[in-house]
């Protein structure tokens, strides 16, 4: 039988231990069609743009965001763990639900509009669990802690965009709800090369654990592996 690290075992050791699958869930942040889609990659393209300052963001999305987390949640699927998703959504159409800070920034994704919906290629299957949200932290404006509990969750594997805003903010809330938290680092993207990087480093062993996404895979095929055995 394997012994567990104490909580106060050194260098992080409690919160660097493998996750249990069955009380896993994958939580995908905002991977949604008004974040990104085949038009604003387009022109992300054409020099000059507004959607051109963010070329690197939209072109990680289509290039390593979108095949990693396909690969990670049909991993995820087959070991029975859930994946749940957020999307930046309003409860009304005007918007007027939404926090403060949507409001001041001029961030209203519609009720019901193409924009809340998840991209398909890595969107919700069958039954999955989708929550909207109005703020950065869906931890500060959902259920989403009660829902966890109620599926038994103790591990949160957290990934999608924005890397230093909406992503860090699950981090970071999750980590306080007493949440054991993985980020998968090559399944985020933020405005910049350099705000994601900064971002994965202030999070990597303070509220998290950093992973790649075959880091994950593996761990879930090894954790498959001995409860077969």
């Amino acid at each position: 039988m394997t012994t567990l690290p104490p909580i106060d075992a050194p260098h992080g050791a409690y919160r660097e231990r493998n996750f249990v699958p069955a009380r896993t869930a994958l939580l995908n942040v905002d991977m949604q069609n008004g974040e990104f889609n085949a038009e604003l990659l387009a022109l992300a393209r054409v020099d000059g743009t507004p959607e051109s300052k963010k070329r690197a963001f939209y072109e990680r999305i289509a290039d390593t965001l979108i095949p990693n987390q396909a690969r990670l949640q049909e991993a995820a699927r087959a070991a029975g763990i859930e994946v749940i998703f957020t999307v930046i959504e309003s409860l009304t159409q005007d918007g007027r639900d939404r926090s403060l800070d949507h409001k001041i920034s001029g961030l209203n994704v519609p009720k019901g509009s193409w924009e809340a919906l998840p991209i398909e290629a890595v969107g919700p299957r069958g039954d999955e669990i989708v929550i909207p949200k109005t703020a950065s932290g869906i931890f500060n404006c959902t259920n989403i802690e009660y829902v966890l509990r109620n599926l038994g969750i103790e591990y949160l594997v957290i990934y999608g965009v924005v890397t230093d805003q909406c992503v860090e903010s699950a981090i970071r809330d999750a980590a306080d709800r007493g949440f054991l938290v993985t980020q998968v680092e090559d399944c985020c993207a933020a405005d910049t090369p350099e705000n994601h990087a900064t971002s994965i480093e202030s999070m990597r062993g303070h509220y998290c654990r950093t992973r790649t996404t075959d880091e994950v895979i593996a761990e879930i095929a090894a954790a498959r592996a001995v409860a077969a055995a």
